[in-house]
């Protein structure tokens, strides 16, 4: 990782928006930032062409169309009750600020070409109305401002922008100079981060957005849904076997994008939540897990000596966090040159009623309102610092797309890719069955008369009245084979083709189309609950492709408990959600699930798994264990899990055990556990467990709702590690806590060491001192046979 870059400022000449003059939004010249690959990536502002919002598609269909991944976001200081009752929807997903984009010095021409005077009777009148509408106390200022200041501050108060009420207090005698300052640095950098040519653009946009949203304009209209192509699985079935074995192959060609812009404050936690534990068996972080699962990838998929890239998407609430937990791990050992990171910039301004104007913060009339515009800004970033198109001239073949706290991500890559690779598919969205009516989005294709079409997105309550008043007369219904409804739904974890990805970019420079969503007090939809703002979201990608490329979208699906569980929402809110039979997202659960899945793809092997009943902690009901943990070191997708346990019905793990694996050399034959087993193998290390009987007491999980540790506190619990059998194979050949089996016979499997100490005890306890050996019954262990410090045993039959 290299130092963060510094924003660069905009320096071209601005200019009064008078007679002779294009609105001064497009005299704006912009900076040009190369990108480093091992370095923050902060660029400057990006020029859009005709990027107008396609009103067809991208408005919401009713007011509180929501725009979510599956799990409920609850909404600081929102009333839980009624986001249940109302099914309101919550915040994006992922809490993002604005992009910062390079401009590649290109002008801005969407705008400009709504504003431009058609003739000099409108010129002379918007110079007019442009100098009647500069608040004196702006123009007073105006010594003090740089030229871009000066033509972004009199294009924001002239019509038909009319946001004069920005600069309204600085006229009062108790405005300060450094309170003018901060202001408009704000709406500079504000205005050079938005894609689609600045808060100009933005308020145009908005305005038209929001009239349709109060009009209730159909997005939908002349569209007729059918279902998407794709494939559905379920876990080692014959059909996922062929698809994963396909996928592997595609592995080594992956970039992996995560998009981590969020904070962990609903959680109850003071830091980024790529900074928090996956789980407390090994207290590995996001981050690290992520990191750790593309080396190993890396290290048995990829091509020698190539490295596979990650880019991660920050904000500027999660910028230093990240940079900060990386440099002090050393990247988890991943190389600078493989990590990329692009910034966000401050947000968009948000907006109080329908002609958008721009709301001051309440309590500080010298600082915008800023809200997230969304983590589709991912595809400008991408686009305006070349990221994707570097990875793909260094042999990327597939993109990933993650998000920061879903620790199951990972498990449905192999078979993903195998479904892209053989349906030639540009973009696949990873999703899982859903219920019909179900509070979740839902992937379906969309086709017109003209033969136009797409695959994408729909939310929940604008899907079942457009198949209503098309093709599906009884809307959105359960399969009576299936009993899901033929609609997977969305859970925003993407793999794309990465030239077409490329190509497709182009047409847009990244840019998403944009939708409003803005919450009424009044029948007449003229005042908003509270301030509103325009977003953009990933998953829409699919509205840039045109022609084939826009038939070459599909889905994976694969049901929740293997490839979805993110954890995003506090406790209290997480039981409430539970209570409706909604996935809680809390950090309880979220472990949770990371434990059951694997213990899913153990027992669809063979593996003897025997599950815990459930428990409640602090309200949220979670199967406790056994706690299983396998790093991606050990293994790192589904299909290596014959591999690594060969004969897995001799694999027996009891429902309070915890076990923990690390390390690619190391197989396990044959496992008898009730206690808790820590194995790890050294990098150029093997070992074998064979017949090892472990039993001890283990490890436990302590109701604990007043721990002043914010990752304790959240969970309702602690985790007691009583007793713990630890077993090291090292890479110079030695190994601690674990007699090494031979394989000849019988008798010769059981370690020298093993051997003379049972055969010494056997003379004077549990057997008679003449008895053989071979003549031993090993099916358990005897009391001699068990360590006596540890009351656990290794015995080999």
């Amino acid at each position: 990782m290299g130092k963060k870059s510094k924003k660069g400022q905009n320096k071209g000449k601005g200019q009064h928006y008078g007679k002779g003059k294009k609105n001064p939004a497009s005299q704006r010249k912009k900076q040009t930032n190369p990108i480093k690959t091992n370095k923050i990536v902060e660029p400057e502002s990006m020029s859009q062409n005709d990027l107008e919002p396609k009103i067809d598609v991208e408005v919401p269909l009713v007011d509180d169309a929501p725009k979510n991944d599956g799990v409920k976001e609850v909404e600081d200081g929102e009333n839980l009750e009624n986001i249940l009752e109302e099914k309101v929807d919550p915040e994006p997903t992922i809490e993002t600020k604005n992009n910062t984009f390079d401009e590649k010095g290109e002008e801005d021409t969407k705008i400009e070409t709504q504003l431009e005077p058609e003739s000099l009777e409108d010129e002379k009148e918007i110079e007019i109305a442009s100098k009647a509408s500069i608040p004196a106390g702006l123009e007073a200022f105006f010594p003090q401002m740089s030229e871009s200041q000066i033509t972004l501050s009199s294009a924001l108060c002239s019509p038909p922008t009319n946001q004069c009420h920005l600069f309204e207090k600085w006229s009062d005698e108790s405005s300060s100079a450094s309170d003018k300052k901060a202001l408009i640095e704000q709406l500079e950098r504000m205005d050079s981060s938005y894609p689609n040519g600045g808060l100009v653009a933005y308020v145009a946009n908005a305005k038209k957005l929001l009239e349709n949203s109060r009009k209730g304009v159909n997005p939908l209209e002349g569209w007729s849904p059918s279902v998407p192509t794709g494939e559905t699985f379920d876990l080692r079935t014959e059909e996922y076997n062929t698809f994963e074995s396909l996928g592997s192959s595609e592995m080594g060609k992956c970039g992996f994008v995560l998009v981590a812009g969020g904070l962990g404050e609903r959680l109850g936690y003071s830091n980024i939540k790529l900074g928090l534990p996956t789980e407390l068996a090994t207290e590995t972080s996001y981050i690290q897990y992520y990191i750790e699962i593309i080396l190993a990838i890396q290290s048995r998929y990829a091509n020698p000596n190539v490295k596979l890239p990650l880019c991660i998407m920050v904000s500027n609430d999660t910028s230093s966090g990240t940079l900060k937990i990386l440099k002090e791990n050393n990247n988890f050992g991943m190389d600078d040159s493989q990590i990329t990171i692009v910034q966000q910039g401050d947000g968009v301004p948000a907006l109080m009623d329908n002609d958008a104007t721009i709301a001051l913060d309440p309590s500080n009339p010298y600082k915008v309102q800023a809200k997230p515009h969304g983590h589709g800004d991912i595809h400008a970033l991408l686009y305006s610092n070349g990221v994707a198109k570097d990875w793909a001239k260094n042999g990327i073949d597939w993109l990933l797309f993650f998000q920061d706290t879903n620790g199951l991500a990972f498990h449905t890559l192999p078979l993903a890719l195998g479904v892209s690779a053989k349906l030639g598919l540009i973009m696949n969205s990873i999703t899982v069955p859903r219920k019909a009516k179900q509070a979740i989005g839902a992937i379906a294709k969309l086709k017109k008369t003209t033969g136009e079409e797409r695959t994408i997105n729909i939310e929940y309550n604008q899907l079942d009245p457009l198949l209503r008043a098309t093709t599906f007369p009884d809307g959105d219904v359960n399969d009576t084979n299936t009993g899901f409804s033929p609609f997977p739904g969305n859970i925003n974890q993407l793999i794309f083709k990465i030239d077409s990805y490329n190509d497709a970019l182009e047409t847009t420079k990244g840019a998403m189309p944009e939708f409003v969503n803005p919450k009424y007090k009044n029948e007449d939809k003229t005042i908003f609950k509270k301030p509103t703002r325009l977003e953009c979201m990933m998953q829409d990608f699919p509205t840039i492709l045109n022609g084939d490329m826009a038939k070459q979208v599909g889905f994976t699906s694969i049901p929740a408990d293997i490839c979805f569980s993110p954890v995003k929402n506090a406790t209290v809110d997480g039981v409430a959600l539970q209570a409706k039979g909604t996935q809680p997202g809390a950090a309880a659960s979220g472990e949770a699930d990371q434990y059951t899945a694997i213990r899913k793809i153990l027992k669809s092997i063979g593996c003897q798994i025997n599950d815990a009943p459930p428990v409640t902690f602090s309200g949220i009901t979670i199967v406790p264990g056994p706690d299983i943990v396998l790093k991606p070191s050990f293994v790192v997708s589904p299909f290596e899990y014959p591999m690594k346990f060969p004969f897995p019905s001799s694999v027996k793990v009891s429902s309070r055990s915890s076990l923990v694996i690390s390390g690619h050399g190391v197989i396990v034959e044959s496992l008898d556990l009730d206690g808790a087993l820590v194995i790890e193998c050294e990098e150029g290390a093997s070992g074998v467990i064979r017949d090892l009987v472990v039993k001890n007491k283990g490890w436990e999980k302590v109701p604990d709702d007043t721990s002043d540790i914010e990752v304790i506190k959240m969970r309702g619990y602690h985790l007691n590690k009583i007793e713990t059998k630890n077993i090291i194979f090292r890479k110079d050949g030695s190994v601690e806590g674990y007699c090494i089996p031979e394989e000849d016979n019988v008798n010769d499997a059981i370690p020298k060491a093993i051997a003379e100490a049972v055969i010494e005890t056997n003379k004077t306890s549990d057997v008679e001192s003449n008895t053989e050996l071979k003549n031993l019954n090993l099916s358990k262990p005897v009391s001699s046979e068990i360590e006596p410090e540890h009351n656990e045993c290794c015995v080999i039959s």
